[in-house]
Parts: C-alpha cells; structure tokens; sequence
C-alpha cells in the first residue's frame, strides 16, 4: 500500500460526499487507501435523477442523441431503434473487454472508481442515481475492477479501461473484494445484490471519460511531491557531507529571481541544514549537482503546482459524452472526454521528475569521487586500513543510479507528441494521456530508487566523517534509515537495504518535513 504525504488541513474530512465535497488529490488518495468513506450526496441524487428524465423524455420524443439513438463514433451514421438502445449500452462495454497490460492495483482501480462516480454525480450524464449508488457502496466494500492498463488514447477518454468498471456493475469479468479476485457476480452476490441493467446512455456515460488517466497522474503527483522534498533534504545532507558552501542556497539570491519553485526548494534546504547553515564552506563554489540543486527541484515543485491544480480541476468536472443541459432541457455533444490537460501535466512532469533522478546520480558520484568529496574515501568505503584495498563500497551503486537516471530520462518523450488518428478518422487527434500517465508513475517509481540509493550513499557520506549532524530534521532522516539498514562497512548485498529504504519512503515513514507548495 502507497500511503501517500497528505496536508492534513486538507484530509480532516472522514467521510466525503460525491458531487457536494471538493475532490482534492489528498482526497483521492485516501479513498484509494479506503481510508474516506465516500457517500453519494443528496443533491447529487436529485440532479442525476432529473438529468436522467430529461434524457428518457427526449428519447421518447424522438431527439436525436448520441450513442443512444445512433451507435457510437465513426458509426455514428447507423441508426438504432427505441426498443434496441438498451442492447447497444451493454454491447458497448463488452465491445471494449479488449484491455491488455498489467492489472491496476486496488489503490489506482479505486482511485479511478472515485473519479467517475464524483463526475457523474454532477448531474449532466444522463444517468440514473442508482448507478452511483451501486457504484459508491462497491468502493466502500471494496469491490475493484480488474483493470487492465493498457488500450486508452486518451480520447473519447478511457473507453476501454473504463469498460471494466461497467462489467462490474452488470455481473462481467473479474473483480478484486476485499483483496480475493472472483467474477463480479460472485462478488454481487456476495453482497445480496442483483447485477443491474443498464439504460440507454449508461455505459457510454461511464466509459467516455478521462477518470483512469487522471488516477494514474493524481497518484504520481502525489508521489512527484514526495520526491522533491526528499531531494532537498538529501541535497542538505550531501552539502554537510563535503563541506558544501551554505550560501548557495540564501533566500537573497533567490528572491533576485523569484520563481516560487527554487526559493521553495532553497528554504526546504536551509530549514534541513538547520545550524549547518551557519558553517562555511571549503570552497567558494560547489560543482552544480549541489549549488543548482533549488533550481532543478524548484522545477518539479512549480510543475507540480500547476499539475495540481489542473488534475483537480479535471477531479471535480464532466468528462463525458453528450451532456444534459437539464435547465434548458437540452442534450449537447461536445469533446469533454479529450485528456489533453492531464497529458500535457504528465508529459511535463516526466521530464521534470526525471531530471531529479539526474541530478542525484550526479550527487552520488560527487560524493564516491575522491577528486571532489573534501577527503571521503573513495567511493564511500566503511573499511579503514590495509583491509580497505578489497571493498568498493558504494561503486555498485553507482553504476545502478545511473542506468536508472538513464531510463527515467528516456521516458521523458512526450506521449502526448504521438497523437493518432484512429477509429475510422473519427477519433483522429488523440492525447494519448493514460500512456502519458503510466510513463509518469514508471519514472517515479524509477526516481524514488534513486532516492533511496542517494539516501543510503548520504548518510553513509556523513557518518564517515565521524560527527553528528547538528541538524535534528537530518538527523532524525538518517535514524529512521538507521533503523532498518545498518552502515555499511564491508561489501555486503545492497538490493536489500535499498528495498527496505524505499519501504520507508512509499509507506510515508520517512520523516521529510513539511510539503507545503506555496
């Protein structure tokens, strides 16, 4: 489980209402979590109900509606009568049953669950209450679609992956409940419920929209936030390792050019120097991986700012289509599904969380090199004397940071750059923002590695020179890594005490300071 960094001013809530409550990304992940119960407001009910009559009585009427009156895109052209629209709702989602990839783990299939409910709960779907309904009391119980990842464009959003939460609701394909995979009848029946028939506009409304993609990058984000804030602290602890000028990182020189993002990252590191802040340095100038170190983060932190507030904007729209204008009493087709935003916030936040695994590898290296670590051993070895010349300490490690800061930057090609035409020419510009998404969360999971080896190397680094860090907040950074992994003094395994760190990182059991983005 990926217990995510939330602000707790924003996570106070224990329960929250679809289609009243603000959906935030500490929201949704605690939801992915099962730690906010979420219920379906009232109000909710009461405009998906009238988006719903508005819906039956232009149907009735003979209006002409999307994938209701006609079958769906390029096929548009082909008619289907009154009495056949409900077959071509449930022929939509098992037309779709053509996922391939990895499964989506229970945390991210919630997290899109929660998504498409919050968007249908804003009452201009078409849709029934009662699908919302079923829908919020089988996240409460746990009852997860098999998702698989792979098969999206991106636009008419994620038909295909999203065709697995609408299996679910008819009895189809498999299911996670409670952590046990069985067939979603199993699972319903379980409960005591029946699989419910679905209406005319039903599995398109739940299909045609962005919500896999937005989970996919909401927990990236989350995950991205993490990983500035330990890359300043390891930044802080690299500085106090080889006598770093502090200087480097005084407000004064970042205010001379005010991008929030670098004074952020520079007042994260001086608050982790704490009265290291005070020494001075050995030299006038520290190589770049350390003295431009506010500058690369403050990247990822503004891109992260930005991301944030799009992805919620995204969290609390309408990403389907046609849409009920139930004032007017109108049915409108538009392009809501199109994921452009939440591509374009994938996109740019790969390159800039890659350039974060870039910067620590060159931060390890300046650290192993005896040439520029103020008189360390060469490649942090933990043995002294004669019996020194066998042990290479962390020159492994090196070699692995690197393959890994390699990866991570070619994955940086922007998804969303390989648009296509597809479907008949009718879907024939695409966002590709699930692809986008997943290469997001593969180059954080890449950067958290190197995290965790930078981590490992640091603290290494400053127990070797034999002092305590004056800094509480970096101290107690490296106790709870002391706690799980020893100093390494002969060469030893390292996979292990990597995965342990990185357990303590994911689990949010590292101590890492406050993550406050403005």
């Amino acid at each position: 489980m990926n217990r995510l960094a939330t602000d707790p001013r924003k996570t106070a809530l224990t329960e929250i209402a679809f289609g009243e409550d603000r959906l935030t990304v500490e929201h949704l992940a605690l939801l992915a979590s099962g730690s906010l119960r979420p219920v379906l407001s009232a109000s909710a009910k009461e405009r998906m109900r009238e988006s719903a009559e508005v819906m039956e009585r232009l149907h009735a009427e003979g209006a002409a509606i999307y994938g209701v009156t006609t079958s769906v895109g390029a096929s548009v052209v082909v008619d289907v009568p009154k009495e056949r629209a409900a077959e071509l709702s449930l022929n939509l989602l098992r037309m779709h049953g053509c996922g391939t990839g990895r499964i989506l783990s229970e945390y991210e299939a919630a997290a899109a669950l929660a998504i498409r409910i919050h968007s249908l709960a804003q009452g201009k779907s078409g849709v029934r209450p009662e699908i919302a309904e079923r829908l919020t009391l089988l996240l409460r119980e746990r009852v997860l679609p098999r998702i698989p990842a792979e098969g999206s464009v991106g636009a008419s959003g994620d038909l295909t992956p999203l065709s697995y939460i609408v299996a679910m609701l008819v009895g189809e394909r498999e299911v996670s409940f409670r952590g046990e995979i069985m067939s979603a009848s199993e699972a319903l029946s379980r409960l005591g419920l029946e699989p419910l028939k679905l209406r005319p506009k039903e599995a398109l409304a739940l299909m045609n929209g962005t919500s896999v993609a937005t989970a996919i990058a909401s927990i990236a984000l989350l995950r991205a936030k993490r990983i500035a804030r330990l890359a300043s602290s390891i930044t802080a602890m690299g500085s106090v390792a080889i006598h770093g000028n502090p200087s480097h990182f005084d407000s004064f020189i970042h205010e001379a050019k005010p991008h929030l993002g670098q004074a952020i990252a520079a007042r994260w590191i001086l608050d982790d120097l704490g009265d290291e802040a005070k020494s001075k340095g050995a030299r006038l100038q520290d190589r770049y991986s350390l003295r431009c170190a506010p500058h690369v983060i403050g990247v990822l932190v503004d891109a992260l700012r930005f991301g944030e507030e799009t992805l919620e904007t995204e969290l609390n729209g309408v990403s389907d289509n046609p849409l009920v204008d139930v004032e007017r009493g109108e049915i409108l087709h538009g392009g809501n599904f199109y994921g452009g935003h939440v591509a374009f916030v994938a996109d740019s936040l790969k390159l800039a969380v890659a350039n974060i695994a870039c910067l620590l590898d060159r931060q390890l290296l300046l650290l192993c090199n005896p040439a520029e670590n103020d008189g360390l051993p060469r490649d942090l070895v933990g043995v002294r004397g004669e019996g020194a010349c066998v042990h290479n300490g962390f020159k492994a490690v090196t070699i692995a940071a690197s393959s890994l800061a390699a990866e991570a930057l070619k994955l940086t090609m922007p998804a969303s750059a390989f648009s296509r035409s597809t479907e008949l020419h009718n879907q024939d510009k695409v966002p590709m923002a699930t692809i986008a998404a997943r290469d997001l969360l593969r180059i954080v999971e890449i950067t958290e590695q190197v995290v965790a080896m930078l981590l490992l190397a640091s603290i290494q680094a400053v127990e070797l020179r034999g002092r305590k860090i004056a800094s509480e907040r970096l101290s107690a950074l490296a106790a709870s890594v002391r706690r799980v992994v020893p100093p390494l003094v002969e060469d030893r395994r390292m996979d292990l005490d990597i995965e342990a760190v990185l357990a303590l990182l994911r689990g949010g059991d590292l101590p890492v300071g406050g993550i406050d983005l403005e």
